[in-house]
């Protein structure tokens, strides 16, 4: 009996050693490289380099490591090898010199789960193609550079503009306002309307997509990429990723129903009716992806895209604000020379407002909400920096590393306006401002971006001097999160 219990023990024994040489083997065959690939630190198997990165900051790691490697170097992260592409003058090569190479999104586990290769941002071929053209095409048509959204987003400003006073010059977080105002301008072109701010099922789906964001940027999301089979069956906060994004899709669902009961095809008012006349008289395949399911992602997309990115940059331009009172008493000087206080300001007078532009730039480049940007991957192969960079490569651009990048910013790494001007004080548009990414994958609501960002700066500028409430001080470091925040901070605003 004791005879075959050891045998038994051997038998587990030998099946786990072999059980563990496979996976070993199976994991060094499934991510080696080819010959002259971007050289990289060392990994451990299954997981890579991940438990390096401080979820909250990956860039920072990232970083450093071209300290070591070079500009072009690989990183495995789970069973993924990316190439990191640090620098400006690397990132221009591939997004700008190599456009064509660089277009397609990278796979990701949870995107595959969420989009199954649809939507607006994360799809690719035809499908995106189409797709992006459309939007663009739509959004113009709905006021995107036009005189109609002006008057819509300075609507909106003078509702913030209220929302402020309310608070009488008393200690407020600015977050929700700035939030529900940058939302409503994506909404009211999306569904057709706007929201109050008192509005509970508003203020619902803006907080499930804050929290999916955040989310998405947690140990728990990278656990999920590196064990998906495994992620999908354990509990934890990995789940609310998903339930997230169907509680958002849910309720875009309820408002396409609504949409098709009342809709006029000749009279078409907002995203979703625009939408669904194409899907109506479209020649495009199926694959083009004009269906009811992906109008759905197409605007979760837009809503993310549209919000999360716009009001959190507007978070940091008044939080850097309090921080350099000298520069908001420069800003108001210019606006009050220029606008006066009987107007809200328009996009006419942005050539005229030279420090201030600069001010709203530099506030983009030093927030600094998507260090890392979105993955790409090659869809030929191709060398970069003397590399051999094969096709179907994950890619990373380290956006961190271009908008700090010392060769091309007079002080990179401090928070100062005359990076946007010249020796005259006029406004110079910086190649390296790559807060948008750059070739074909460029952000498509970058002009609705600049347009909203400028409008509500200013106007919070004319009427209200923003300071520190006494006895606290805002830290500059950034919470972190999908979209990089700065921590949450409270303002005293003076009517002027």
């Amino acid at each position: 009996m004791l005879f075959k219990s050891l045998l038994d023990w051997l038998d587990m024994k030998w099946f786990l050693l072999f059980l563990c040489v496979f996976l070993l083997i199976w994991d060094y065959v499934k991510t080696k490289t080819t010959p002259n690939f971007p050289p990289g630190p060392r990994a451990f198997p299954f997981v890579g380099n991940v438990f390096y990165l401080d979820p909250l900051s990956p860039h920072k790691y990232l970083t450093k490591m071209a300290e070591v490697h070079g500009d072009v170097y690989s990183v495995r992260l789970g069973q993924q090898v990316f190439v990191m592409v640090t620098g400006f003058k690397m990132a221009r090569e591939a997004l700008m010199g190599q456009a064509d190479n660089f277009v397609s999104r990278s796979p990701s586990a949870i995107s595959d789960r969420v989009y199954a290769g649809k939507g607006l941002f994360l799809s690719n071929g035809l499908l995106w193609k189409k797709q992006r053209r459309f939007a663009l095409a739509t959004l113009r048509g709905l006021g995107v550079g036009k005189g109609s959204l002006e008057r819509a987003i300075q609507e909106e400003s003078k509702i913030i503009q209220d929302e402020v006073s309310h608070e009488k010059g008393e200690p407020f977080n600015p977050k929700q306002m700035f939030h529900n105002g940058v939302a409503n301008i994506i909404c009211a072109m999306v569904f057709g309307h706007r929201f109050e701010y008192t509005d509970q099922r508003f203020q619902r789906i803006l907080h499930v997509v804050s929290e999916t964001m955040y989310l998405q940027s947690t140990i728990w999301a990278m656990l999920y990429e590196i064990f998906p089979s495994l992620m999908k069956i354990l509990p934890g906060k990995h789940n609310g990723i998903f339930h997230g994004f169907e509680e958002v899709s849910g309720y875009i669902r309820e408002e396409l129903e609504k949409h098709k009961k009342d809709r006029d095809p000749a009279a078409p008012r907002d995203y979703i009716d625009t939408f669904l006349d194409e899907m109506e008289t479209t020649t495009e395949p199926p694959e083009a992806g004009f269906s009811e399911a992906n109008l759905v992602l197409c605007i979760v997309d837009l809503l993310i895209a549209g919000t999360e990115t716009t009001y959190t940059t507007l978070l940091w331009a008044v939080l850097f604000m309090i921080k350099f009172p000298d520069v908001q008493k420069r800003v108001q000087e210019e606006i009050d020379a220029v606008v006066g206080k009987s107007r809200l300001p328009s996009m006419a007078d942005r050539s005229s407002l030279p420090y201030t532009d600069a001010v709203i730039h530099e506030s983009q480049r030093m927030g600094n909400i998507l260090p890392l940007g979105v993955p790409y991957m090659t869809v030929r192969d191709t060398t970069l920096g003397g590399y051999f960079i094969p096709k179907g490569s994950n890619v990373l651009f380290n956006l961190n590393s271009v908008l700090l990048d010392e060769n091309e910013w007079k002080t990179p790494n401090s928070f100062d306006p005359e990076n946007f001007l010249d020796a005259d004080g006029k406004f110079v548009r910086k190649a390296a401002f790559l807060a948008f990414s750059a070739g074909k994958r460029v952000c498509l609501g970058e002009p609705l971006a600049r347009m909203e960002l400028f409008l509500f700066f200013t106007s919070l500028l004319q009427k209200f001097t923003f300071s520190v409430p006494e006895g606290e001080d805002p830290s500059l470091e950034p919470a972190g999160g999908g979209i990089v925040a700065p921590q949450p901070y409270k303002i005293c605003a003076h009517t002027r």
